[in-house]
């Protein structure tokens, strides 16, 4: 489960198993958790977050898109 950012309580990660997916990044805080596609970026699932974290969430998924998808590449190209 490498992780690729902490943000504040946020931390995103992606399954070693996954491989098979298009690109996306899971979000964790406390037992919120909470899955975002990265191409193109939209949220594929939501276990607890409200609205305002989502969008706190999504903001920081734009934000740091390029590292997070040069870390899928580099761990399942």
């Amino acid at each position: 489960m490498p992780t690729v950012l902490r943000a504040g309580r946020f931390r995103f990660f992606f399954f070693s198993n996954e491989g098979s997916e298009p690109p996306h990044i899971h979000v964790q805080a406390g037992e919120d958790e909470a899955k975002f596609w990265l191409t193109p970026i939209s949220m594929a699932a939501n276990y607890g977050f409200n609205a305002s974290e989502l969008s706190e969430i999504q903001q920081l998924v734009v934000e740091h898109h390029e590292l997070m998808l040069e870390a899928w590449n580099e761990y399942f190209g």
